[in-house]
């Protein structure tokens, strides 16, 4: 786990030797440093997680309902008809 993350681009990383002698075994097999391979092997990862959490996928029938709202929005809710014609300005 991550331990300290500096402006310089440094990340100290906290390994059990049994698991840093695996991480290094495969990283010379690979013709890597240790920083490279674990890179190599965790950006893709990285870039999956904030796809999957920035996109968001609705089934057929969500997907026709948000179009239908958009297309017939719902009447505006009395409170905020009040704080229209009041001026109002939200944060």
């Amino acid at each position: 786990m991550p331990r300290n993350v500096s402006d310089s681009g440094r990340v100290e990383l906290r390994l059990r030797p049994e698991d840093k002698t695996t991480l290094s075994r495969a990283a010379a097999i690979k013709h890597l440093d240790l920083s490279a391979y674990i890179l190599r092997a965790m950006l893709p990862k990285a870039e999956a997680d904030i796809a999957e959490a920035e996109n968001l996928a609705l089934s057929e029938r969500d997907s026709l309902r948000v179009l239908a709202l958009l297309e017939h929005p719902p009447a505006p809710a009395p409170r905020l008809v009040r704080a229209a014609k009041a001026g109002y300005e939200f944060p």
